[in-house]
């Protein structure tokens, strides 16, 4: 590592010569770890915003799920999981109706999903994601034991960075902040 990319300061006054002389001795961009740091959690991103829209697609397709009872329903499901879970309150207002609650947990999904992946209402997105995690693990895997065999519990942390920071790259939600911020320029110009 060069003398300067140790140095706080270097480059462009910013640490790590963020702008200037980073990492590898590039210039204009920083350096790999701010290209790293930068594009964070597009990973995390990219893997929940696709396993939500498979998620919401498989319930659509399957009509056993959506039904109000039978083998593989998610009427079946509620009644299986309505006495060990945290919230049975929850899980009774979703007896009521089934099959709507199976069509209400697979859109939603499915446009958290979308929302995440192309970055549109990013935050809103992953706090529905969030939502439907911290719902399901309440529901579904609270009998899970120990606790981390219940996977929603994991989604719902993996949802949080998300709800925190937005899709700040490669996302609908910053081009149309920019193209917003260029159309409010040229008004008062």
């Amino acid at each position: 590592m060069r003398h300067a990319d140790r140095t706080v300061g270097a480059g462009s006054g910013r640490l790590g010569g963020v702008g200037g002389a980073g990492a590898g001795g590039r210039t204009g961009g920083g350096g790999w770890r701010d290209t790293a740091a930068r594009y964070a959690l597009l990973p995390l991103r990219l893997f929940l915003g696709v396993t939500f829209v498979y998620a919401g697609i498989d319930k659509l397709t399957d009509s056993a799920f959506l039904a109000d009872g039978g083998d593989g329903s998610v009427g079946a499901l509620m009644r299986q999981v309505r006495d060990s879970s945290a919230v049975p309150w929850l899980v009774d207002l979703a007896l009521k109706d089934p099959s709507g609650f199976g069509y209400a947990i697979a859109f939603g999904e499915l446009a958290v999903g979308l929302g995440t992946l192309v970055g549109l209402l990013a935050r809103l997105a992953a706090f529905g994601g969030a939502l439907i995690s911290l719902s399901l693990w309440l529901t579904i895997s609270w009998q899970s034991d120990p606790y981390y065999y219940g996977n929603d519990l994991a989604y719902l942390m993996a949802w949080l960075p998300l709800v925190l920071a937005g899709a700040p790259y490669l996302s609908l939600d910053v081009a149309l902040s920019r193209r917003r911020r260029r159309q409010g320029a040229q008004l008062f110009t």
